[in-house]
């Protein structure tokens, strides 16, 4: 299992966002975001923030760093690390089954994730067979999923895919590209572009506010 750093919006929580970090940093990486979100403390979100594994990253000179899979070139995604990312999946699954034992049901289980930590939610929401309740996705790709195909549980699932225009780490095309095969999949997407490179900003994070609070407002009742 992962370790994980945790925050909670409020006292007993009833929905969960687990959040992976990109390549290179940890699990406080997005800590201090929480409270800029402006979620209301009723009903209660606990955030899951997990640490990748320590593995040496080939475009950084086989230096070793926090990573859910190794990345062989600056200038393409492929090839890619197959094994790296089906693991990774696979321990993230662990995680949204830990907070299904703790009381969260799965359908108010939300992933999300920035450039390689946004990768590896993404394929795993579209390949499990129960849907979990939504995808943000930040200056991320969705990595191929062949030979498997996107599950059932994909279609209507929403997703929040937001990236910088200017991004030179993971080029807007690769973005664009990802929301053409999440649509195709069925996910409902809702895109958004910003005047940014590979980061965050202001006006992005106050989208994710409101689109977790949207899709909190349509679990209501649920699960």
């Amino acid at each position: 299992m992962l370790d994980c750093l945790e925050r909670d919006t409020g006292p007993e929580p009833v929905y969960s966002v687990i959040w992976l970090h990109g390549l290179g940093a940890d699990a406080g990486d997005f800590w201090p975001i929480v409270p800029e979100l402006g979620l209301p403390a009723s009903p209660a979100w606990r955030f899951v923030f997990p640490n990748a594994p320590v593995r040496p990253v080939t475009i950084n000179g086989g230096m070793p760093m926090r990573a859910w899979f190794d990345f062989f070139s600056r200038d393409s995604i492929s090839p890619m690390d197959t094994d790296g990312i089906a693991a990774s999946c696979r321990a993230l699954e662990e995680l949204i089954e830990r907070e299904e034992q703790r009381g969260i049901a799965r359908n108010r289980i939300m992933l999300a994730g920035f450039s390689q930590g946004g990768a590896i939610a993404l394929r795993t929401a579209l390949l499990s067979d129960r849907p979990v309740a939504g995808i943000v996705a930040l200056s991320t790709f969705l990595p191929p999923l062949e030979p498997l195909e996107p599950s059932a549980s994909a279609k209507g699932l929403p997703c929040l895919a937001a990236h910088g225009r200017y991004d030179e780490v993971l080029p807007l095309r690769l973005g664009l590209d990802s929301r053409a095969r999440l649509e195709a999949a069925g996910c409902q997407v809702e895109w958004r572009e910003y005047e940014m490179g590979h980061q965050v900003c202001g006006p992005e994070l106050a989208d994710i506010s409101v689109f977790m609070q949207k899709v909190s407002g349509a679990m209501t009742g649920t699960g």
